[in-house]
């Protein structure tokens, strides 16, 4: 008994004899369209020259402007500091907002790192909101 015929190698099974021309054509479009989607959702990579929408302000007055200043200010910290778990982010969405993402992620990381600390207080001061209260009308 000899080996079984070996069946040539077929691309997809849009290839077999049995489909029709338009079948094939049909086939391949819908292949390119699956090839394809993966590469639809790539960005590409930003330049460490890109500015943020708004510089963030630091605690000593200076400013960080580009990508890049950001990542000089973080390089610049004590590995203490840099080792907490929002520097860490920050460092982690920066390094994704210069492979094609978007700066305000890096700079909502950034902006979250260096207000760690701070506790947001309500502020009873503020002015009544005016919903539900409606006007009659002598009181207009």
């Amino acid at each position: 008994m000899g080996r079984p015929a070996r069946l040539p190698l077929l691309r997809s099974w849009c290839a077999l004899p049995g489909l029709q021309r338009d079948q094939r054509q049909r086939c391949a479009a819908d292949a390119g369209r699956l090839q394809d989607r993966g590469r639809q959702r790539r960005l590409a990579a930003l330049s460490w020259s890109t500015p943020f929408a708004d510089p963030i302000l630091l605690p000593g007055g200076r400013e960080l402007v580009t990508l890049k200043d950001a990542a000089t200010y973080i390089t610049g910290l004590p590995k203490k500091e840099s080792a907490l778990p929002e520097w860490q982010a920050a460092i982690e969405a920066l390094m994704l907002c210069s492979r094609g993402g978007d700066p305000m992620v890096a700079r909502i990381g950034v902006m979250r790192a260096l207000h760690r600390g701070a506790v947001r207080e309500f502020n009873s001061d503020r002015k009544d909101p005016h919903w539900g209260k409606r006007k009659l009308e002598r009181d207009e």
